[in-house]
């Protein structure tokens, strides 16, 4: 057996320009999924995220921006495991787009089954949270992890 590699994809009902601008554009990002950004996402720079469920703040150094189609970054996907994140942007056949999250690779072992669980959902959540925001304008991490702080 190979080594772990996690997909996930969601079709959004909307166009690939809006979905991408909803993943790069810090200020949207941060009504589904991250706290803050320390900016828009562009080839060769480092953002900086904060995320409600976690202390401290994450260096994102972006990979690749192919505009309206793809974005890759890197970021620790596991405790002192980097990993690369690809997300890619297709039109469907019904005008939407087709978000797909790839990150990869860790052994198939213990830490990387945990990884595998673990960001699976969260990546399944992060496509869930991206098409509440931009099809209804719901930000369903709002208050979801306030009990982390309690």
């Amino acid at each position: 057996m190979g080594p772990l590699i996690i997909t996930a994809s969601m079709q959004v009902a909307k166009s690939p320009a809006e979905v991408f601008e909803a993943i790069v554009d810090p200020q949207k990002m941060s009504h589904y999924f991250i706290s803050s950004g320390s900016g828009r996402m562009e080839e060769g720079e480092t953002v900086v995220w904060s995320f409600a469920e976690e202390t401290g703040k994450f260096d994102i150094p972006v990979k690749k921006i192919v505009r309206y189609t793809e974005i890759g970054f890197e970021w620790e996907g596991a405790a002192n495991h980097t990993t690369q994140v690809n997300i890619t942007l297709a039109p469907s056949k019904s005008g939407g787009t087709v978000v797909t999250v790839t990150e990869g690779e860790l052994p198939l072992d213990a830490t990387g089954l945990k990884w595998f669980s673990q960001n699976t959902f969260g990546w399944t959540n992060f496509l869930d949270c991206l098409k509440a925001y931009l099809e209804h304008g719901i930000n369903l991490r709002k208050g979801a992890f306030d009990l982390a702080k309690a």
